[in-house]
């Protein structure tokens, strides 16, 4: 997916969609509420890491061309707690999900429900969010020429290398070392012993915890190993997405793409993201405590 959105960059078809969006919404309040809520909805069918690797660059290249970069940082936020959030609704939505689901054989019915009560109450909070937004007009720039005419001069071997170099391989170097790190504790018989009296009881705080740690994916995984109680591991690692830079494999996409561009600011993004990001887990620990 890295590969194809930096493919569909390189071509300028991000450039073009960006245009045919700025001509349609004309304020800034409306073109934040759509590039988040697109995160939000989206992630629920393509999970969120894939949402946020196709519209957080989307994002940051519609707000430029709208002389909106004041809203970038406060945009891309939301658009990675939206991606958490939609992807809690089916199984489909995120990579902890998809491997919970498969792992504790809880129907696709109560999987929905079980999650359903956090993803209403972030849907609402998100949308008092994008309300908050400064309702600005914005003017439609003039249609950019094709990025360095590399199409136009059949520089092939130019195109294809500004396609692969624009990859982030140390993000994906990330990810495998994650889980390298759980199958290696694993397989330490006292690790395991001391995780598994630690766990068992404590599922639901545990999955919010390591999650702020080792991530989210790689807390699933880990957990599951030591409890059965699945529906409290699913909605601590979910919940557990908030909180930390590291909480979500998707915040850290989100964190990578943005300092790509913008890396005088990324203690900034780290502070913005981190206080909305609290405030929400807060929220949902609260609303688990009145629903049980």
């Amino acid at each position: 997916m890295m590969i194809i959105v930096q493919f569909l960059n390189v071509l300028g078809i991000f450039n073009l969609l960006v245009f045919r969006l700025l001509d349609k919404v004309r304020t800034t309040r409306k073109l934040v509420f759509i590039l988040v809520f697109l995160c939000f909805f989206t992630s629920i069918i393509i999970t969120n890491d894939v949402s946020l690797i196709t519209f957080v660059p989307f994002a940051i290249l519609a707000l430029k061309k709208a002389n909106a970069e004041d809203l970038i940082i406060f945009t891309v936020v939301l658009q990675t707690i939206a991606a958490n959030m939609g992807a809690m609704l089916l199984p489909i939505g995120s990579p902890h999900n998809i491997f919970m689901y498969y792992v504790s054989g809880i129907s696709f019915i109560s999987f929905i429900m079980l999650l359903l009560p956090y993803v209403i109450v972030s849907f609402i909070f998100l949308f008092i969010l994008c309300f908050t937004v400064s309702k600005r007009e914005i003017t439609v720039p003039v249609i950019d020429e094709i990025d360095d005419n590399i199409c136009l001069n059949n520089n092939v071997g130019g195109f294809f290398k500004k396609v692969f170099s624009g990859v982030d391989y140390f993000l994906l170097l990330t990810f495998v070392a994650f889980f390298i790190l759980i199958g290696n504790l694993q397989n330490m018989p006292f690790i395991y012993e001391f995780f598994k009296n630690l766990i068992v009881g404590n599922e639901l705080v545990c999955g919010i915890l390591a999650s702020q740690i080792i991530s989210n994916v790689p807390a699933g995984v880990m957990l599951s190993g030591f409890s059965t109680n699945y529906k409290a591991i699913i909605l601590g690692i979910n919940i557990g997405g908030l909180g930390t830079l590291i909480a979500s494999m998707a915040n850290l996409i989100s964190y990578k793409i943005f300092i790509n561009e913008f890396n005088n600011l990324k203690w900034k993004f780290i502070g913005i993201f981190t206080v909305w990001n609290i405030i929400l887990l807060a929220i949902l620990v609260v609303v688990y405590l009145i629903i049980g």
